[in-house]
């Protein structure tokens, strides 16, 4: 049996609330000849929750047969100096050779982005170790940054992460990307489209039981249209709460009732609960509900009547494409999905699962809102089992392991 480490500054498991893809592919490697060691950060992201005890520099325990090494990082909340610092921390941890004492020595190593920093640590590990480096994309750093009018073009920091960027991309035997396109942003860095894979996220479908058939709710009741995952910059969701407003009035005067329920957290949490008062939405058309953990996700699922999931309008980035986990639950659950955005790609539309409309456009939104809740259940029920079928094809993470440990094989073939 083969080992492989993957850095994810991030990677989280199912007592969690943030997103699980290195466990989910985790659990499915050893039938395909591999086993991974997550090696991750002790605080988690966004929550702050610091998963160590006081004198604790390191843990090493197992969830379901996957091995995590939590790293102990300083605490941090919302996206300010604490968490850059919490992000250099983990990686001086992570080069410490008696941090990553009594785990099985590696075959590959795997350095995982959102932040450049992890990678790095993996390719140095990679290189003490003699074994091959694998640098997997999750976010195009600092090109996001640049999109979001975080970082400018041409500045120091942009230059430095640029050049970090280029120096990981160009020693990496493999790079995964979760998003479909992104070939045409790393290959003109200097690497050999070929070496460039994409790898979705996806979705455990272990954790979602077949579907139930969703019926009509009762008619003194709303249709629940839900989101959950992050309230950041990112999410849009100060659109998705315009356009509510603009459901609520247009059914003043009669209609099927709405109610959109939000559950999650993130720095903007706040301020969209001052802009839903705002517009007086009171808790009967939208309410705010805290995160859970990730094993009670396909069970608070199986409340909705359809979801919502919105981006922002950036072009120049989403021409890469998108792959969000939330998204590839809400398709897991066999509810329809109505999606504001203007990515490269949209698997809601590929599934026929749901209802596109263009992204930050609160009008259109809304009318897409209104147009899912005037189907029948029956229509939405045959869009929430075509994107249910859509992932048992292409996203279920145990086709996805399949695939890593292929990607894996051909590194070590040609080593």
């Amino acid at each position: 049996m083969k080992h492989v480490w993957i850095l994810n500054h991030y990677a989280n498991h199912p007592g969690g609330s943030g997103g699980m893809r290195h466990y989910q592919l985790a659990r499915y490697l050893p039938a395909h000849g591999w086993q991974a060691t997550l090696i991750a950060a002790s605080v988690e992201h966004p929550s702050g929750h610091q998963r160590l005890a006081p004198r604790e520099t390191r843990r090493l325990e197992h969830c379901d047969d996957v091995r995590f090494l939590w790293l102990r990082t300083p605490g941090y909340r919302g996206n300010g100096g604490g968490r850059m610092k919490n992000m250099l921390h983990y990686s001086l941890q992570a080069l410490r050779p008696g941090r990553l004492r009594d785990l099985p020595a590696p075959d590959l190593i795997i350095g995982s982005s959102v932040h450049p920093f992890a990678a790095l640590a993996g390719w140095w590990l990679a290189r003490r170790h003699g074994v091959p480096f694998v640098f997997e994309v999750r976010d195009l750093w600092p090109q996001t940054l640049i999109d979001m009018g975080r970082l400018a073009e041409g500045s120091p920091t942009t230059r430095v992460m640029r050049a970090l960027e280029t120096f990981l991309y160009r020693r990496a035997r493999r790079v995964l990307t979760l998003l479909p396109r992104a070939v045409d942003y790393v290959a003109p860095q200097g690497v050999p489209a070929e070496r460039v894979v994409w790898l979705s996220n996806g979705v455990d479908l272990d954790d979602y039981p077949a579907p139930d058939t969703p019926g009509a709710p009762p008619a003194e009741s709303p249709l629940t249209l839900m989101y959950f995952g992050s309230h950041g910059d990112a999410n849009g969701l100060d659109v998705l709460i315009d356009a509510m407003g603009r459901v609520r009035d247009r059914l003043a005067d009669g209609g099927p009732a709405i109610r959109l329920r939000l559950i999650g957290d993130g720095a903007l949490k706040p301020a969209l609960r001052r802009q839903a008062e705002a517009l007086g939405l009171d808790g009967r058309w939208v309410s705010f509900e805290e995160p859970v953990p990730r094993r009670e996700i396909p069970a608070l699922a199986r409340e909705a009547d359809a979801f919502v999931i919105t981006v922002r309008d950036l072009p120049q980035l989403y021409r890469f494409g998108i792959s969000m986990n939330k998204l590839f639950d809400y398709m897991a659950a066999a509810r329809p999905v109505v999606i504001a955005s203007g990515a490269a790609n949209d698997p809601v539309a590929e599934a026929g699962a749901g209802i596109s409309v263009p992204p930050e456009d609160p009008q259109a939104l809304a009318e897409g809102i209104l147009a899912m809740a005037r189907l029948s259940p029956e229509e939405r029920a045959r869009m929430g089992a075509a994107g249910r079928r859509h992932m048992e094809a292409t996203y279920s993470y145990n086709i996805l392991s399949g695939r890593l440990a292929d990607v894996m094989d051909e590194v070590m073939e040609e080593a």
